[in-house]
């Protein structure tokens, strides 16, 4: 526990923090996963759909420092193969 009045500041502004990155980081996981079910089932309308959705919150998420750029550019690159492989 924070002894100071300025950790238990930075103690609140941390947990906020942790809060909004777990939700940035759970939605683009979860467009990401919808774009490769979308793209098991063979949907290739809603697999780019999810795909424009997923690229937009990866690069959002590299401008936030969340993503390293070089893991947002793999995760954009496998999903870019697998819509193409159902073209």
């Amino acid at each position: 526990m924070p002894n100071t009045k300025s950790a238990k500041a930075s103690l609140k502004k941390s947990l906020k923090r942790r809060e909004r990155n777990r939700g940035r980081r759970s939605v683009m996981r979860t467009y990401i996963a919808n774009t490769l079910e979308s793209v098991e089932a063979g949907n290739l309308e809603a697999a780019e759909s999810s795909m424009h959705l997923a690229v937009k919150l990866i690069d959002k998420n590299v401008k936030w420092n969340q993503l390293h750029p070089n893991t947002a550019a793999r995760k954009k690159s496998i999903l870019a193969r697998a819509v193409n492989a159902i073209r």
